[in-house]
């Protein structure tokens, strides 16, 4: 039986059409049947948190809006992967590369765009590269591994975005562009040498007022040649040059087009039945490449094909900001001064900071700041509103804090925005918005505040207009909001206050430690007493005594219980790398103890499973004797350094990962940490031992060894963050023992590296661990030094001069 719903087909799955999908089925849920053809095999993800992926600080998986789920639970059919090649308007349908036709009674056209490749001799070389999807970052991250020199051609956002993350894996990057200064269409020259100056100090060149003329090589990428005849070295060349709406489909289906799909105010083009939004669209004159129109675009057309007609789209005002972390930049408006403009300047050389605005008949009309964005979206609400600053002259150029009552302030910015101030630009999202849905919904969390209003889920260049919604309106700083909370119900005290006060006070037991601090109850609780007894031990190694009977039970005996009350031993196999003489004694001993299971773990060891209590010691006792070591499986520690066998064996290996990753291992077991740790050395690019899911990674390449941190492969998997790239092994192990101390002196106790990370930012462990090069040799010295106390391996401790009967601590374990 036929389906009464309208048959709404949508080619581009990308940004601009699922927003138009999203805004729709908020309006007409029920009424549409759905199909979406997406050229790119993914599901809809986030295109401008590129940049990000390509640095290293963000994985593809955070860039994705909509999951695969988001598509079946919506009822919508997505043939991903799937390129339409033919628009049918007489018979209303869609037709792909393979084949498959599908009708439409409606269609809307979210094609995007295409990046623009320079037409140079030499452009259809391997190494040659665009900017534009997930897979070309994949390809410059593969050729990154390998290469050394990236040349990157366009000095506008995109160019130096991809620049930028070149140089964080450990590129050699060249910007060419053909004006004097990057982003010039942002940015007036102040501004743009600014910010040459601040990215030239991150390492990246510039060769300005360049043409390029060919690019070199027979087989491959070697260099470029500019019209002066000057030549440079080059492994790979991005193309940033500029977009190009893709109108090629609509043209062919006799769409009218001009440099885009020409479109009505209602999002409509020349033909009814047929609706277009995004990249490819061409509006009153104008084609827009940020997201901002795009999705106010989206929301107009969804208001059409619901039916609903009361909106119009008469062109967006935008703003830009640049996506390199640690440079703050804002451009919007026209903030190339006229005859009739006016100009107010503020430049602090000191302190990097620069701001231009333009008022006309005082009204602001552009503005452009460098080094202090915070009052960015202000000034943006402003020119949208046409607001007259007559009154407000005298204090404009230092921004909104200065606006208070008396003139003289002291209000936050965000404080005196008006609800209907617009903080998020790219999804429409207003402060009256995102300050209902906190104090509704009862958020105190940026992810929340992101799920629930998409506020700062874009770009991200808000996010720090929206942290401080969260401050001002649930009190204090609201990411320190979780870790604030009572360690217990003994006492009032969150974690960082007794981490503080230890250090503060110089307190070294936990009796001390909870006089000082007016603990409710005089011996804790099975939650605070271990806490306490980890922050005591990490703070003073070599003085505190650590308390047994402040530990879980699994790290009181040394072993993990299992559900059937027994216990497993896993000994520690260094490096994953075992003897036939290490595994004939494992043999000897599970037979010995008639060990019911041995299995070989994901951490490249050996367990033993269902070992009783009262064997334990003796156990212990012959595999020391044997050479082993506890393998801390059960404990808040180091956990395992897995390895693949890297250069010794592999023909793609660039490194002795095996080698790299004994040493690590030996240099960091024993080491008791806020939760458990784990390590891995992956011998190249492929990544066979999984680096970039554990706690500490490293990925060997050709020239050094880039370090990864952050991950996690349990029920919640994360990616870890780039940190940097090294040279030596040395240098590998000084990051890996500053990284560890730094999580040991810092995080929250049952705290992983991956929710620390999320809490403090990746640009705090940058700071202490590899831009300050004298804290981190201090953390490292640390480091060191906590292990003298601490690699006395508990299961010779334990096992030595007992048998079972002498052992007396298991005798009274709970």
């Amino acid at each position: 039986m036929k389906s009464n719903k309208v048959r709404l087909v949508v080619i581009g799955n990308g940004m601009a059409g699922i927003r138009t999908i999203e805004e729709l089925l908020k309006m007409s849920a029920d009424e549409f049947d759905i199909t979406v053809f997406g050229a790119e095999p993914q599901p809809n993800y986030n295109r401008i948190l590129l940049s990000p992926v390509l640095s290293g600080e963000m994985s593809f998986q955070d860039t994705i809006l909509n999951d695969w789920n988001w598509y079946e639970q919506n009822h919508i059919t997505l043939h991903a992967g799937k390129t339409v090649t033919r628009i049918d308007r007489i018979g209303c349908a869609v037709e792909t590369a393979d084949g498959l036709t599908v009708p439409y009674d409606r269609l809307l056209i979210a094609t995007g765009s295409n990046p623009i490749m320079l037409p140079v001799p030499g452009i259809g070389l391997p190494g040659v590269l665009s900017y534009r999807s997930i897979v070309d970052v994949e390809s410059m991250l593969g050729m990154a591994a390998a290469g050394k020199r990236a040349v990157v051609i366009g000095g506008g956002l995109l160019g130096l975005e991809a620049a930028n993350g070149l140089s964080l894996r450990g590129m050699d990057v060249s910007v060419v562009h053909l004006c004097e200064w990057p982003m010039e269409r942002q940015l007036d020259k102040v501004g743009g040498d600014l910010l040459k100056e601040a990215l030239e100090k991150r390492g990246l060149k510039f060769y300005l007022s360049r043409q390029t003329e060919a690019i070199l090589g027979e087989t491959a990428v070697t260099g470029l040649r500019f019209k002066d005849g000057e030549e440079i070295p080059a492994d790979m060349v991005v193309m940033s040059a500029g977009i190009r709406p893709n109108i090629a489909l609509a043209k062919s289906a006799g769409i009218h087009c001009e440099r885009g799909i020409v479109v009505s105010d209602t999002m409509q083009t020349f033909d009814p039945k047929i609706y277009a939004v995004g990249e490819c669209v061409q509006h009153r004159g104008q084609t827009y490449g940020l997201v901002a129109p795009l999705f106010e675009q989206a929301k107009v057309a969804a208001n059409h094909l619901a039916r609903y007609g009361g909106m119009r789209y008469e062109g967006s005002s935008v703003s830009t900001k640049l996506k390199v972390t640690g440079i703050d930049l804002f451009s919007a408006g026209d903030f190339n001064s006229g005859a009739l403009d006016e100009e107010l300047l503020l430049q602090d050389s000191a302190r990097g900071v620069y701001k231009k605005l333009v008022l006309r008949d005082n009204k602001l009309r552009g503005a452009v700041m460098y080094g202090d964005t915070v009052d960015g979206p202000w000034y943006f609400q402003m020119m949208r509103d046409g607001t007259d600053v007559s009154e407000l002259r005298e204090h404009l150029l230092f921004g909104q804090v200065h606006m208070g009552d008396s003139g003289l302030g002291g209000v936050s910015s965000v404080a005196n925005m008006p609800d209907t101030a617009e903080i998020c630009g790219c999804n429409g999202v207003c402060k009256g918005a995102i300050v209902n849905a906190i104090v509704d919904k009862k958020l105190f969390t940026l992810e929340e505040v992101r799920a629930h209003t998409k506020a700062s889920a874009s770009c991200g260049s808000c996010t720090g207009l929206v942290e401080a919604l969260l401050a001002n309106t649930v009190g204090g700083d609201y990411s320190a909001r979780p870790s604030k909370k009572p360690i217990c119900g003994c006492t009032e005290h969150a974690h960082q206050d007794v981490q503080q006060a230890i250090r503060e006070l110089g307190v070294k037991t936990i009796r001390d430690l909870m006089q000082a601090l007016s603990w409710k109850t005089p011996d804790g609780c099975h939650v605070c007493r271990p806490v306490l007894n980890y922050y005591l031990l990490a703070a003073w190694p070599g003085e505190y005594e650590d308390d047994s009977h402040s530990r879980f039970v699994n790290e009181r005996v040394h072993a993990n219980i299992q559900k059937d009350g027994t216990y497993s031993v896993i000994p520690r196999i260094w490096g994953g790398v075992t003897s036939p003489s290490e595994l004939r004694s494992i043999a000897e001993i599970a037979e010995r103890y008639e060990v019911p299971t041995v299995h070989i773990t994901g951490g490249q060891r050996i367990g033993l499973y269902g070992i009783t209590k009262e064997n334990l010691p003796r156990m212990w006792g012959e595999l020391v004797e044997a050479g082993f070591v506890s393998g801390h499986a059960y404990g808040k520690a180091l956990r395992t350094v897995k390895t693949c066998v890297g250069s010794d064996w592999c023909r793609f290996g660039t490194q002795d990962s095996t080698g790299l990753g004994i040493k690590v291992e030996k240099m960091t077991w024993g080491s008791w940490t806020p939760h458990k740790f784990k390590i891995a050395v992956s011998g190249c690019p492929r990544n066979c031992a999984e680096a970039t899911i554990k706690d500490f990674g490293v990925v060997c390449v050709d020239s050094g060894y880039e370090i990864h941190v952050g991950g996690n492969g349990g029920v919640k998997v994360r990616v870890t963050d780039f940190l940097c790239k090294v040279e030596t092994e040395a240098d590998v192990l000084e990051y890996c023992g500053a990284f560890m101390q730094l999580y040991r002196e810092e995080a929250n106790y049952m705290e992983r590296t991956a929710p620390w990370i999320e809490r403090v930012g990746l640009a705090y462990i940058k700071q202490h661990v590899v831009e300050n090069k004298a804290e981190r040799g201090e953390l490292y010295a640390r480091f060191l030094e906590s292990q003298r106390y601490s690699q006395d391996d508990p299961w010779k401790e334990r096992a030595a001069g007992k048998d079972a009967q002498e052992y007396t601590p298991l005798a009274t374990i709970e």
